[in-house]
């Protein structure tokens, strides 16, 4: 079922509420705050605001200097804005710096619909995930972003978020994320023919899948893997020794996203049968998300096909 909160408002409460007790927090935008939710922040803490017009790449720059001056910076843009516009400034002014800026990108895949090919990203969290010491997250809803991005602050160093913006899906309350950790994947459903790895919106369309499956007598193990990097070793393995088949699932390009850091790993580690589902090496395009969700072949149903292909291969 769809979510009350959008994914956005529960990212702002969630700033504002850090500020209260932190003075370290502050927020810095690209002419985007209303598109960021982070306008209440800017009422409720006018001083620790800054908008730096449309300077992606300015941004990155200045939530560096206030970094080193021990502020907490929370920086927001398009994902492709946040990415590749400012990839210089991230990789050496923040990350090889190893500074404390908390990184968001926002309208992931083809969440972007009618904005295009310009604005679908499917390649940010693989830029991402290839600079070293940074973390690499993707919330699942607007439940997930309460919990996590506290502990964004708490982590000493830089973090990117690709966090969707609306109404989600809901696939958690309070109560299933008590424990939750940045650094540990979430097991959703237990299985053992095969296992369904996912992030973000995906993890949506895993569990539908899953439901699909066990229709058919299969049982499919549901993971939610939403962070990518530092990426969590010991489900991943855990996963292949005793399903011994792997579905990724992502709304990114399979060539640098979740499928390819699961293969990596398990590539080294224990040779596993993974199937990749995701954006196939193809840029983005308009539409609505139902038709790009058939287009890109990121359906409950291509899921369930690609399950079965693995679950043959063994």
């Amino acid at each position: 079922m769809k979510d009350t909160l959008e994914v956005r408002k529960a990212y702002c409460n969630a700033l504002i509420d850090l500020a209260k007790k932190d003075d370290r927090i502050c927020v810095l935008e690209a002419d985007l705050a209303g598109c960021s939710g982070t306008n209440g922040f800017k009422t409720a803490y006018p001083d620790r605001f800054v908008d730096v017009g449309i300077a992606e790449a300015n941004m990155v720059g200045i939530s560096a200097g206030l970094a080193t001056f021990g502020k907490i910076p929370f920086c927001a843009t398009f994902t492709p804005f946040i990415t590749r516009r400012a990839l210089d400034q991230i990789e050496i002014s923040v990350a090889y710096a190893h500074l404390n800026v908390k990184l968001v990108g926002t309208d992931p895949g083809i969440s972007a619909q009618l904005n295009g090919g310009t604005h679908m990203s499917f390649d940010d969290m693989g830029i991402m995930r290839g600079i070293p010491t940074m973390v690499v997250f993707e919330p699942t809803d607007a439940t997930m972003v309460s919990k996590a991005v506290p502990q964004m602050v708490e982590h000493e160093g830089p973090v990117y978020m690709r966090m969707y913006r609306k109404i989600t899906e809901k696939v958690y309350d309070d109560d299933m994320l008590k424990d939750f950790d940045l650094f540990k994947s979430i097991e959703l459903r237990d299985g053992k023919d095969v296992t369904l790895i996912a992030s973000g919106m995906m993890v949506a369309k895993a569990l539908e899948a899953c439901d699909l499956l066990k229709a058919e007598g299969i049982s499919a193990r549901v993971i939610d893997m939403h962070t990518w990097k530092p990426l969590d070793e010991e489900a991943v393995l855990k996963a292949a020794e005793e399903t011994g088949a792997i579905v990724t699932c992502e709304n990114h390009n399979i060539l640098t996203g979740l499928g390819a850091a699961v293969s990596e790993y398990l590539s080294e580690t224990k040779p596993t049968i993974v199937k990749r589902v995701g954006v196939k090496d193809k840029f983005g395009q308009v539409g609505k998300e139902n038709f790009l969700f058939e287009q890109y072949e990121l359906t409950a149903e291509d899921i369930v096909k690609q399950a079965k292909a693995a679950i043959a291969m063994k």
